[in-house]
């Protein structure tokens, strides 16, 4: 199994040591979410490892043992900070909505430098707004970070009862409700999926956010 590690740590009993599995104990839980949080501010999109040996699906989800973190990096392509100043210049505010962790979405952000003094919220403290309280919020907010399809659809639709002309860029079927709600739908021509190219108004041959 992998995933958020926040999210897989709650289904291991153990981890995985040189001498063996060992229990989980609230303590080691902190050191690993520790280190997961380190990995995450060096802008590297980070996954928690484990396993279940003689799993069925009905306890494949739960007693696992933690092998270990992967940190990946995906840095942005070299064009993608011009892009984003003549987006600025031209009036176009850009927002970075993703399913990584915040510290993640941070890191990438400023490297961006698309983070102007505004917040990074997860979907968890979406959840917590109802529409009003996130309209009012919503302008101040640059990064959403840890996001399910129906936070990004709340996003977009926040956005355009203030009056905002709304494009949305996605690849996934996840992000496809999205894509077809916004103004603008711009899909990923080569790693997009069938749903999101099908979703959306425009799809970019290159993935290319310069384009």
């Amino acid at each position: 199994a992998k995933g958020a590690p926040e999210i897989l740590l709650a289904s291991c009993a153990a981890e995985q040591t040189p001498a063996g599995p060992m229990p989980l104990d609230a303590p080691a839980r902190a050191r690993i979410l520790e280190a997961a949080r380190r990995m995450a501010g060096d802008a590297l999109r980070v996954l928690a490892v484990a396993t279940r040996r003689d799993a069925t699906p009905e306890s494949a989800e739960r007693d696992l043992t933690l092998l270990g973190l992967v940190g990946m990096s995906d840095p942005p392509r070299a064009e993608a900070q011009a892009a984003i100043e003549t987006c600025e210049r031209a009036g176009i505010r850009v927002l970075m909505i993703t399913g990584d962790h915040p510290l993640t979405a941070e890191a990438i952000a400023r490297e961006l430098g698309l983070l102007k003094g505004g917040r990074v919220v997860t979907g968890a403290d979406l959840r917590n707004l109802d529409d009003a309280a996130l309209e009012r919020e919503v302008t101040n907010i640059d990064v959403y970070a840890r996001v399910s399809p129906a936070d990004k659809m709340r996003v977009v639709e926040a956005l355009q009862r203030l009056g905002h002309v709304v494009a949305m860029t996605g690849d996934g079927v996840n992000d496809a409700p999205a894509l077809k709600k916004a103004d603008i739908g711009v899909a990923m021509g080569l790693t997009g999926t069938d749903v999101a190219r099908e979703a959306a108004g425009m799809t970019l041959a290159d993935d290319n956010f310069a384009s």
